[in-house]
Protein backbone atom coordinates (compact mmCIF):
# COMPACT_ATOMS: atom_id res chain seq x y z
CA UNK A 1 0.00 0.00 0.00
CA UNK A 2 1.73 3.46 -0.87
CA UNK A 3 1.22 6.43 1.47
CA UNK A 4 1.81 9.47 1.91
CA UNK A 5 2.06 11.78 5.57
CA UNK A 6 1.80 15.38 5.33
CA UNK A 7 1.62 17.58 8.93
CA UNK A 8 0.54 21.57 7.94
CA UNK A 9 1.68 20.87 4.44
CA UNK A 10 5.11 19.41 5.61
CA UNK A 11 5.77 15.77 4.53
CA UNK A 12 6.49 12.99 7.37
CA UNK A 13 8.74 9.92 7.12
CA UNK A 14 6.37 8.51 9.56
CA UNK A 15 3.75 9.24 12.09
CA UNK A 16 5.60 10.22 15.40
CA UNK A 17 4.37 8.62 18.59
CA UNK A 18 3.45 12.65 20.43
CA UNK A 19 1.39 12.65 17.27
CA UNK A 20 -0.28 9.30 17.72
CA UNK A 21 -1.58 10.99 21.23
CA UNK A 22 -2.25 14.37 20.02
CA UNK A 23 -4.63 12.94 17.58
CA UNK A 24 -6.94 11.31 19.96
CA UNK A 25 -8.54 14.43 20.35
CA UNK A 26 -9.86 15.62 16.65
CA UNK A 27 -11.87 15.17 14.10
CA UNK A 28 -11.42 14.13 10.54
CA UNK A 29 -12.97 13.63 7.03
CA UNK A 30 -12.58 10.93 4.33
CA UNK A 31 -12.39 11.53 0.69
CA UNK A 32 -12.69 9.32 -2.26
CA UNK A 33 -10.59 11.54 -4.92
CA UNK A 34 -11.31 10.35 -8.49
CA UNK A 35 -9.61 12.05 -11.38
CA UNK A 36 -8.49 14.78 -9.15
CA UNK A 37 -12.24 14.84 -8.19
CA UNK A 38 -14.87 14.59 -5.50
CA UNK A 39 -18.12 14.89 -4.52
CA UNK A 40 -19.65 17.35 -1.66
CA UNK A 41 -16.65 19.44 -1.83
CA UNK A 42 -18.29 22.21 0.14
CA UNK A 43 -19.72 20.11 2.56
CA UNK A 44 -16.51 18.65 3.48
CA UNK A 45 -15.03 22.23 4.28
CA UNK A 46 -17.93 22.91 5.84
CA UNK A 47 -17.61 20.17 7.98
CA UNK A 48 -14.19 20.52 8.87
CA UNK A 49 -14.43 24.32 9.46
CA UNK A 50 -17.43 23.56 11.56
CA UNK A 51 -16.04 20.94 13.58
CA UNK A 52 -13.06 22.80 14.40
CA UNK A 53 -14.62 25.52 15.95
CA UNK A 54 -16.35 23.36 18.13
CA UNK A 55 -13.63 21.17 19.27
CA UNK A 56 -11.10 23.82 19.29
CA UNK A 57 -12.53 27.24 19.47
CA UNK A 58 -11.31 28.39 16.14
CA UNK A 59 -12.38 27.31 12.69
CA UNK A 60 -10.77 25.74 9.52
CA UNK A 61 -10.88 27.85 6.54
CA UNK A 62 -11.65 26.71 3.11
CA UNK A 63 -8.56 27.82 1.62
CA UNK A 64 -6.28 26.57 4.08
CA UNK A 65 -7.64 23.43 3.59
CA UNK A 66 -7.88 23.36 -0.05
CA UNK A 67 -4.31 25.05 -0.11
CA UNK A 68 -3.02 21.95 1.97
CA UNK A 69 -4.94 19.34 0.34
CA UNK A 70 -3.74 20.45 -3.58
CA UNK A 71 -0.24 20.45 -2.31
CA UNK A 72 -0.41 17.11 -0.90
CA UNK A 73 -2.87 16.07 -4.09
CA UNK A 74 0.45 17.43 -6.30
CA UNK A 75 2.53 14.61 -4.52
CA UNK A 76 0.68 11.73 -4.81
CA UNK A 77 1.15 9.47 -7.58
CA UNK A 78 -2.06 8.95 -8.74
CA UNK A 79 -5.22 11.26 -9.23
CA UNK A 80 -7.20 8.45 -8.05
CA UNK A 81 -6.50 8.12 -4.19
CA UNK A 82 -8.28 7.76 -1.11
CA UNK A 83 -7.89 10.86 1.47
CA UNK A 84 -7.99 11.34 5.23
CA UNK A 85 -7.95 14.88 6.67
CA UNK A 86 -7.78 15.02 10.09
CA UNK A 87 -8.01 18.07 12.34
CA UNK A 88 -6.26 18.45 15.62
CA UNK A 89 -4.01 20.54 17.72
CA UNK A 90 -0.36 19.82 19.25
CA UNK A 91 -0.93 22.73 21.76
CA UNK A 92 -3.46 21.10 23.79
CA UNK A 93 -7.22 21.71 24.47
CA UNK A 94 -6.98 24.22 27.04
CA UNK A 95 -8.11 27.53 24.81
CA UNK A 96 -9.21 28.70 21.28
CA UNK A 97 -6.34 27.41 19.03
CA UNK A 98 -6.26 27.25 15.53
CA UNK A 99 -5.97 23.05 14.51
CA UNK A 100 -3.44 21.06 13.18
CA UNK A 101 -3.83 19.75 9.76
CA UNK A 102 -2.55 15.91 9.34
CA UNK A 103 -3.60 14.81 5.52
CA UNK A 104 -3.07 11.00 4.63
CA UNK A 105 -3.30 10.33 0.97
CA UNK A 106 -3.43 6.58 0.00
CA UNK A 107 -4.49 4.15 -2.43
CA UNK A 108 -8.11 4.11 -3.63
CA UNK A 109 -10.18 1.83 -1.78
CA UNK A 110 -12.77 -0.21 -4.13
CA UNK A 111 -16.16 -0.61 -2.55
CA UNK A 112 -17.47 -3.64 -1.05
CA UNK A 113 -19.01 -6.49 -3.55
CA UNK A 114 -20.65 -8.50 -0.91
CA UNK A 115 -24.05 -7.84 0.52
CA UNK A 116 -23.15 -7.11 4.81
CA UNK A 117 -24.85 -9.41 7.29
CA UNK A 118 -25.51 -6.53 9.77
CA UNK A 119 -25.92 -7.89 13.88
CA UNK A 120 -27.63 -5.22 16.42
CA UNK A 121 -26.60 -4.22 19.26
CA UNK A 122 -27.73 -1.09 21.45
CA UNK A 123 -24.96 1.67 21.41
CA UNK A 124 -25.42 5.29 20.69
CA UNK A 125 -22.07 6.99 20.21
CA UNK A 126 -20.90 10.20 22.03
CA UNK A 127 -21.39 13.55 19.89
CA UNK A 128 -22.63 11.83 17.03
CA UNK A 129 -22.93 14.73 14.47
CA UNK A 130 -19.17 15.18 15.07
CA UNK A 131 -16.98 12.49 12.51
CA UNK A 132 -14.83 12.68 15.39
CA UNK A 133 -11.41 10.65 16.35
CA UNK A 134 -12.85 8.50 19.15
CA UNK A 135 -13.43 5.64 17.34
CA UNK A 136 -13.18 2.61 19.49
CA UNK A 137 -17.04 1.81 20.46
CA UNK A 138 -17.51 1.66 16.49
CA UNK A 139 -14.26 -1.14 16.17
CA UNK A 140 -15.46 -3.19 19.49
CA UNK A 141 -18.97 -3.64 18.38
CA UNK A 142 -17.62 -4.94 14.69
CA UNK A 143 -15.19 -7.14 16.14
CA UNK A 144 -18.03 -8.82 18.52
CA UNK A 145 -20.17 -8.63 15.10
CA UNK A 146 -17.37 -10.58 13.02
CA UNK A 147 -16.67 -12.41 15.79
CA UNK A 148 -20.18 -14.11 15.93
CA UNK A 149 -20.01 -14.73 12.13
CA UNK A 150 -21.42 -11.66 10.87
CA UNK A 151 -20.20 -8.85 8.67
CA UNK A 152 -21.04 -5.54 10.75
CA UNK A 153 -23.08 -3.96 13.35
CA UNK A 154 -25.50 -1.68 13.15
CA UNK A 155 -26.97 0.17 16.38
CA UNK A 156 -29.99 1.27 17.66
CA UNK A 157 -30.60 3.77 20.09
CA UNK A 158 -32.17 3.78 24.17
CA UNK A 159 -35.41 4.06 22.35
CA UNK A 160 -35.24 0.92 19.98
CA UNK A 161 -34.72 2.99 17.05
CA UNK A 162 -32.33 2.31 14.30
CA UNK A 163 -29.62 5.08 13.87
CA UNK A 164 -26.39 4.08 12.12
CA UNK A 165 -23.91 1.35 11.20
CA UNK A 166 -20.30 1.18 12.53
CA UNK A 167 -18.65 3.40 9.52
CA UNK A 168 -22.05 3.81 7.51
CA UNK A 169 -25.40 5.47 7.68
CA UNK A 170 -28.09 3.40 6.78
CA UNK A 171 -31.12 3.57 4.60
CA UNK A 172 -34.34 1.78 3.97
CA UNK A 173 -36.73 1.58 0.47
CA UNK A 174 -40.26 1.02 0.78
CA UNK A 175 -41.84 0.70 -2.86
CA UNK A 176 -40.50 4.42 -4.36
CA UNK A 177 -39.34 5.92 -1.41
CA UNK A 178 -36.35 6.44 0.60
CA UNK A 179 -36.20 6.24 4.41
CA UNK A 180 -33.51 7.71 6.55
CA UNK A 181 -33.80 6.96 10.53
CA UNK A 182 -34.39 9.83 12.58
CA UNK A 183 -32.06 9.25 15.56
CA UNK A 184 -28.82 10.84 16.69
CA UNK A 185 -26.54 10.25 14.04
CA UNK A 186 -23.65 11.81 12.07
CA UNK A 187 -24.87 13.07 9.03
CA UNK A 188 -22.52 11.41 6.59
CA UNK A 189 -21.67 13.77 3.04
CA UNK A 190 -22.36 10.70 1.33
CA UNK A 191 -26.01 10.36 3.02
CA UNK A 192 -26.00 14.49 2.19
CA UNK A 193 -24.82 13.90 -1.35
CA UNK A 194 -27.58 10.98 -1.87
CA UNK A 195 -30.32 13.10 -0.15
CA UNK A 196 -29.40 15.95 -2.46
CA UNK A 197 -29.58 13.97 -5.67
CA UNK A 198 -33.15 12.20 -4.71
CA UNK A 199 -34.61 15.96 -4.12
CA UNK A 200 -33.25 16.88 -7.71
CA UNK A 201 -35.20 13.49 -9.13
CA UNK A 202 -38.29 14.79 -7.42
CA UNK A 203 -37.85 12.30 -4.74
CA UNK A 204 -38.62 13.74 -1.20
CA UNK A 205 -36.68 13.50 1.49
CA UNK A 206 -38.32 11.13 4.23
CA UNK A 207 -36.41 11.21 7.91
CA UNK A 208 -38.83 9.36 10.36
CA UNK A 209 -38.12 6.60 13.46
CA UNK A 210 -37.41 3.21 12.32
CA UNK A 211 -38.42 1.09 15.23
CA UNK A 212 -35.91 -2.17 15.50
CA UNK A 213 -38.77 -4.28 15.30
CA UNK A 214 -39.73 -2.67 11.93
CA UNK A 215 -36.80 -3.44 9.73
CA UNK A 216 -39.00 -6.87 7.85
CA UNK A 217 -41.17 -3.96 6.41
CA UNK A 218 -38.94 -2.80 3.95
CA UNK A 219 -38.22 -4.01 0.80
CA UNK A 220 -34.03 -3.34 1.24
CA UNK A 221 -31.43 -1.52 2.99
CA UNK A 222 -28.63 0.13 1.87
CA UNK A 223 -25.30 1.39 3.75
CA UNK A 224 -23.45 4.75 2.47
CA UNK A 225 -20.36 6.28 3.12
CA UNK A 226 -17.41 7.68 0.97
CA UNK A 227 -16.63 4.16 -0.10
CA UNK A 228 -19.36 2.27 -0.68
CA UNK A 229 -22.26 5.02 -1.71
CA UNK A 230 -25.28 2.61 -1.99
CA UNK A 231 -24.02 -0.55 -0.20
CA UNK A 232 -26.89 -2.92 0.04
CA UNK A 233 -27.40 -5.19 2.95
CA UNK A 234 -28.35 -8.45 2.99
CA UNK A 235 -29.79 -9.60 6.34
CA UNK A 236 -30.42 -7.74 9.44
CA UNK A 237 -30.30 -9.92 12.55
CA UNK A 238 -31.89 -8.40 16.24
CA UNK A 239 -33.15 -10.19 19.34
CA UNK A 240 -36.31 -10.94 17.80
CA UNK A 241 -34.93 -12.36 14.35
CA UNK A 242 -33.41 -11.79 11.10
CA UNK A 243 -34.61 -10.19 8.29
CA UNK A 244 -33.50 -11.29 4.80
CA UNK A 245 -33.64 -8.86 2.01
CA UNK A 246 -33.54 -9.80 -1.45
CA UNK A 247 -31.76 -8.04 -4.40
CA UNK A 248 -34.47 -4.88 -5.15
CA UNK A 249 -33.15 -3.29 -8.82
CA UNK A 250 -35.63 -0.19 -8.75
CA UNK A 251 -34.40 1.32 -5.08
CA UNK A 252 -30.76 0.51 -5.94
CA UNK A 253 -31.32 2.50 -9.44
CA UNK A 254 -32.90 5.37 -7.75
CA UNK A 255 -30.45 5.65 -5.41
CA UNK A 256 -27.71 5.30 -8.07
CA UNK A 257 -29.63 7.72 -10.65
CA UNK A 258 -29.74 10.30 -7.05
CA UNK A 259 -26.30 9.98 -6.68
CA UNK A 260 -25.11 10.64 -9.86
CA UNK A 261 -27.29 13.19 -10.40
CA UNK A 262 -24.74 15.29 -7.60
CA UNK A 263 -21.56 16.23 -10.18
CA UNK A 264 -18.15 15.58 -8.91
CA UNK A 265 -16.03 18.62 -8.03
CA UNK A 266 -12.81 19.54 -8.90
CA UNK A 267 -11.04 20.24 -6.26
Amino acid sequence: MTENLELNGVPLESLPATLLRATSYGHFTSLQVRDGRVRGLAQHLERLDRSSRELFGHGLSADRVLETLRAALDRAWSADVSVRINAFSQAGTGKPVEPDLLVTVSDPVAPTTTPPRLLAFEHERPVPHLKHTGTFSLTYYARQARLASYDDALFYDRSGNVSEASIWNICFAMADRIIWPEAAVLPGITMLTLQAGLETLGVARETVPVPLGTVADYGAAYLTNSIDPALPVASITTPAGTTQYKPDPASADLIARGYAAIPLDVI
